[in-house]
């Protein structure tokens, strides 16, 4: 069966033909047709077919049929939905017909017997059309509304990436990188990854699991072990950063503390791919959440692989970015490691360097590269133990739960050949 639309765009075609024809047994053959395709009455189709008729009228010209529920019942009909906390239609209509004169006698509700004595009898399916553009009002407003954070939020200010400080060591951008593998449930192992914009010095500390004093400390001996002081940390709005315990260290220390805009990474763009050159592509993406696994990536963080990062993998920075029509053409620095940006900055005392230089000179890139491929060997030799510990008690729960079953469930069981596959 067409639509009305579609019915009126088929005679208005037809009527074409209609017209045209002078033979009464051709219009006789034209009229069963469209008789049998629309489904109206015959004597309706000659009127629609005429020269004139309402075919011709625009949709904002044809009469609309008055509503009974006119806009003084939707105004009520708004009122008393909002007031009995946006229920559905189904909902609404028994409280509408025991609640209206209540409403009305405690002033709540004001309208005419008229509008009152509608209101007691609509159906929940006219509510919910009735209220349809409304909940679309009200859906909108709850989309767009602002979010509300937290005082810390506020204390804390946001810096985009080019309004944080490149010219000096010290401003150093966090991040935490998940060893979750494939599931999120439980505790597992986190890197704190750290760079310094200026240089692109990098230091990483695993944690077991997200509690905001053990990232502080995480933090703390991270900074510990660089060889400048720390100006400000830059993060994300990673609740793990964005917390008393970590404002309060900042404030105690004298750091500086700012954050990232909400979704925008490239904000923390230095650290977010330092999380990939220098944790994932070494680790992996398997689940690390044993203290033996914690503790082979903590040995790996705080002796071969920064001095290997940090000593013998050169960086480039960008100088700038310049947009000539639709491309966007960048330039670049000359590549050194962060040891020699360190060594050239004039912030950095002549002991501080001194000592950065008896590291370099003692340490030898080929010898921290077997290092970091033996603890990485450990760390997966630590995960498939692990995984075959669990193999083991997985099956010992399983003969346990057999133990459980009943003898006359076993020989039930063997005793229907048809459960039985035959090879």
């Amino acid at each position: 069966m067409m639509d009305m639309y579609s019915r009126n765009q088929y005679l208005t075609q037809l009527r074409k033909e209609y017209l045209k024809t002078k033979a009464k047994r051709h219009k006789g053959k034209l009229l069963d047709e469209a008789e049998k395709r629309t489904g109206l009455n015959r004597k309706y189709l000659i009127g629609k077919l005429k020269p004139k008729s309402n075919l011709d009228k625009l949709p904002s010209e044809r009469k609309r049929r008055k509503s009974y529920y006119d806009h003084p019942v939707k105004t009520a009909l708004v009122k008393c939905w909002q007031i009995f906390d946006y229920p559905c239609g189904q909902r609404l209509e028994p409280l509408l017909k025991d609640e209206t004169e209540r409403l009305r006698n405690l002033g709540e509700l004001v309208c005419s017997d008229a509008v009152s004595d509608k209101l007691k009898t609509i159906s929940f399916r006219t509510i919910d059309e009735k209220l349809k553009h409304q909940k679309e009002i009200e859906r909108q407003k709850r989309k767009y509304h602002k979010k509300i954070h937290p005082q810390l939020y506020q204390k804390i200010p946001i810096k985009i990436s080019d309004e944080q400080d490149r010219t000096k060591p010290g401003n150093m951008q966090i991040d935490l990188v998940e060893h979750c593998g494939a599931s999120t449930t439980g505790e597992y192992a986190n890197t704190l990854s750290n760079t310094d914009i200026f240089s692109g010095w990098w230091e990483g500390e695993a944690v077991m699991g997200r509690g905001q004093e053990r990232i502080q400390t995480a933090v703390d001996q991270t900074r510990k072990r660089c060889p400048f002081l720390w100006q400000e940390i830059h993060s994300d709005n990673d609740t793990a950063f964005i917390n008393w315990h970590l404002f309060n260290y900042c404030q105690k220390e004298k750091l500086g503390f700012s954050r990232s805009r909400p979704y925008k990474k490239n904000d923390n763009c230095l650290v977010e791919q330092k999380n990939w050159t220098h944790v994932k592509k070494f680790v992996g993406y398997l689940r690390y959440d044993t203290k033996a696994e914690l503790d082979i990536l903590n040995d790996l963080y705080r002796n071969e692989l920064r001095l290997y990062k940090n000593f013998f993998q050169p960086v480039m920075k960008l100088k700038s970015k310049v947009r000539v029509g639709g491309k966007i053409h960048r330039r670049y620095d000359k590549a050194r490691t962060p040891y020699q940006r360190i060594m050239s900055s004039k912030e950095i005392s002549g002991q501080e360097k001194s000592e950065l230089k008896k590291t370099y000179d003692s340490s030898n890139p080929a010898y921290l590269k077997r290092e970091i491929e033996k603890k990485l060997d450990l760390l997966y030799l630590a995960y498939k133990q692990k995984q075959n510990q669990k193999d083991k008690l997985s099956k010992v729960e399983k003969t346990k739960n057999l133990k459980r079953i009943k003898p006359r469930m076993v020989i039930k069981y063997i005793a229907q050949p048809e459960l039985v596959s035959v090879r």
